[in-house]
């Protein structure tokens, strides 16, 4: 496998100038993790997320830990994303396949978490598909602008970061005030908080979409002609 020195466009994260996280990057890197590996563990924390997120619905009696373990899932799958990219650059070293390391992982992780929700307790199955449909789009509208010339947009109000933050933030919620609803729709059992975070995801993560394209848009349109064919 051919390498080569890692310059990939990467989200801004302020985490990565932190002291703490940098030496723990050295860390990972001195102890021969891979990047990729990282990437791929980021998605087994997200599959496992998306498990106990439907579990509560199966078990309510035990619905309390089983948020936690949601909000330590999220937690853990944010740091794989934060390391993966921060050990390629520690090792000085990215592989011809760490694009599809770095994004694939990222959707199963995003889908998993958003479908998991949907299926959890006083949720709403048909706003988690929604909602990771249109995080999905998000993605997709940034991937297309990389492939069309332009720089890659990760702006919000809905990017992967605060969908992972109110999703956290819902979760413990629901841990430890369980008994929570939408006090107009008390009575419906599957009108959670958890239905109200899925919906403003939803519409947070289209109304994301817009403006990467609208960016996107205007990027392109100040790019010379010839520099699309190149």
């Amino acid at each position: 496998m051919t390498e080569a020195p890692y310059s990939g466009e990467r989200r801004p994260i302020a985490a990565r100038e932190w002291k703490l996280s940098q030496r723990i990057a050295e860390f990972l890197a001195r102890s021969g993790a891979s990047p990729n590996g990282i990437s791929v563990a980021g998605a087994v924390f997200g599959i496992l997320g998306g498990f106990a997120f439907a579990a509560t619905s199966a078990w309510p009696a035990h619905a309390w830990w089983l948020w936690l373990v949601v909000a330590v899932m999220m937690q853990l799958r944010l740091q794989c994303n934060l390391y993966d990219g921060m050990v390629a650059i520690a090792t000085g070293r990215a592989s011809p396949v760490g694009e599809l390391y770095n994004d694939v992982p990222d959707r199963i992780s995003d889908s998993a978490f958003l479908i998991g929700a949907g299926y959890a307790l006083h949720s709403n199955v048909s706003l988690g598909y929604a909602a990771a449909l249109a995080a999905m789009f998000t993605a997709y509208i940034r991937a297309v602008g990389k492939a069309g010339g332009a720089r890659q947009e990760f702006c919000g109000p809905m990017a992967k970061q605060q969908r992972m933050a109110l999703l956290t933030v819902t979760a413990l919620l629901c841990a430890f005030a369980p008994n929570a609803r939408l006090p107009a729709f008390g009575s419906a059992p599957e009108f959670g908080i958890l239905t109200l975070a899925l919906f403003v995801i939803a519409v947070g993560s289209l109304i994301t979409s817009v403006r990467r394209l609208l960016r996107i848009a205007e990027q392109l349109r100040e790019t010379p002609l010839r520099e699309h064919h190149e």
